[in-house]
């Protein structure tokens, strides 16, 4: 049964950085998937943050590019969301996402929250 697991959420102040982590469990295939993060504001609908394809390509959502960084791991099954300049409206549950042809998985979410 696949898996996926984030960590690495908090509170930080505006202008900081963080890292959060998603490990994958329960396939040998996930070199192939495609990687993503979505986050949900409060009150707010689910949306893209970043992806990664297996091939390396990425994509952002035009309100993170040049403050977030997507990454992977494949050897160690992890993906990674690398943030800085965080700000008030960033705040959200951070979901880690893994796509196949067949199927998409979710892990059950990190909170960061931004505030002073």
């Amino acid at each position: 049964q696949v898996q996926l697991v984030e960590s690495g959420g908090g509170l930080v102040q505006p202008g900081e950085s963080l890292r959060l982590s998603c490990l994958a469990s329960g396939s040998s295939m996930f070199s192939f998937y495609t990687m993503g993060w979505y986050r949900q504001a409060p009150g707010k609908q689910r949306e893209l943050v970043a992806t990664m394809r297996s091939g390396g390509f990425t994509d952002y959502a035009d309100s993170v590019k040049g403050r977030f960084t997507i990454s992977r791991d494949n050897a160690k099954n992890m993906s990674y969301l690398q943030m800085s300049s965080l700000k008030p409206e960033d705040t959200a549950v951070y979901y880690c996402t893994g796509r196949t042809t067949l199927k998409d998985y979710w892990g059950k979410g990190t909170l960061v929250t931004v505030s002073s």
